[in-house]
C-alpha cells in the first residue's frame, strides 16, 4: 500500500538529505580508496604485469607530466568509490522513492537494485579476467625487434588507467542489458513480443555496439557479444515473468 502524499517542498528538502548522505558516503568512500589507491593500481595493472613476466622481461609504466601521477591515484580512487559507495547511493534512492511505491512494485523495484549491482560486477569481472589478457597479448603482438630501432610498448599511467576504466565501465553497463529491458518493459515501452520478432535485429546491434566498444580485436568483440546475446535471452525470460505476473494481477 502507497503512504500518503506529502507537500512537494517536503519532497525537495527529503531529496537534498538524500543526496547529501550519498555525497558524503562517497566522499568517506573515496578518502579510503585514495589511501589504498596504489594497491587498487596494482591489481588493475596485474593482467598487463602478468604478461611481461610471461615473456621474461621488466618493463614499467610512465608518466610525463609532473601531476600526471597523482591525477591518475585520484581517478583510481575516484573509479573505485563509485563502485563500492554504490549500496548507500542505492539505500538512499529507495528510501527515498519506496514511500510513493505500491508493494508489488516496491518488491519489482528492490529486484532491480540488488540486480544492478550484481550484472556490473559481473560485466567487469568478465572483461578483467578474459578480455583484458586477451586484448593485451594482441596488442603486444605489434612489437618488434627487427629493422633499426626495436618498437616496444612504453605504456603511460594514465593512458593505461584511461583505458582499463572504458573497458570497466563498457563492459559493467553492457551487463546492465536485462535491467534496462525488464525496466523499459515494466514502464510499456517495450513488450515480449517485440523482443521475440526482433532478435535478429538485437543480435546484429549486439555485434555493432560491442565492436564500438572493445579494442580493434575480434576476440574481444566476440567475448563481449556473445554474453550480451545470453543476457537478451535472459531479459526475454524475465519480461516473461513479469507481462504473466501483470496478466495474473489484472
Amino acid at each position: 500500500m502507497m503512504d500518503s502524499p506529502r507537500p512537494f517542498l517536503e519532497h525537495l528538502l527529503e531529496l537534498r538529505r538524500r543526496l547529501i548522505v550519498t555525497l558524503v558516503g562517497f566522499l568517506i568512500v573515496f578518502a579510503l580508496c585514495y589511501y589504498y589507491s596504489e594497491s587498487i593500481f596494482q591489481f588493475l595493472v596485474r593482467p598487463l604485469a602478468t604478461l611481461f613476466q610471461a615473456k621474461g622481461e621488466g618493463r614499467r609504466l610512465i608518466y610525463t607530466g609532473l601531476t600526471e601521477a597523482f591525477l591518475t591515484y585520484i581517478k583510481v580512487a575516484a573509479f573505485a568509490a563509485a563502485f563500492f559507495s554504490f549500496p548507500v547511493m542505492a539505500i538512499q534512492v529507495w528510501n527515498f522513492m519506496a514511500p510513493g511505491l505500491y508493494q508489488k512494485e516496491r518488491q519489482f523495484f528492490i529486484a532491480l537494485l540488488v540486480a544492478t549491482p550484481l550484472l556490473f560486477f559481473c560485466g567487469a569481472v568478465f572483461a578483467y579476467t578474459l578480455v583484458f589478457p586477451n586484448a593485451y597479448a594482441f596488442f603486444l603482438s605489434f612489437e618488434s625487434n627487427a629493422g633499426y630501432l626495436p618498437i616496444q610498448l612504453e605504456a603511460k599511467v594514465n593512458e593505461y588507467l584511461s583505458f582499463v576504466m572504458r573497458l570497466i565501465f563498457a563492459f559493467g553497463i553492457c551487463f546492465e542489458l536485462p535491467v534496462i529491458l525488464t525496466l523499459l518493459a515494466s514502464m510499456g515501452i517495450l513488450t515480449l513480443k517485440v523482443l521475440i520478432d526482433q532478435w535478429r535485429i538485437a543480435v546484429v546491434f549486439i555485434f555493432v555496439i560491442a565492436a564500438f566498444i572493445t579494442p580493434p580485436d575480434v576476440l574481444s568483440m566476440v567475448a563481449l557479444a556473445f554474453p550480451l546475446i545470453m543476457l537478451y535471452g535472459l531479459s526475454i525470460l524475465m519480461v516473461s515473468v513479469l507481462e504473466k505476473r501483470r496478466l495474473k494481477h489484472d
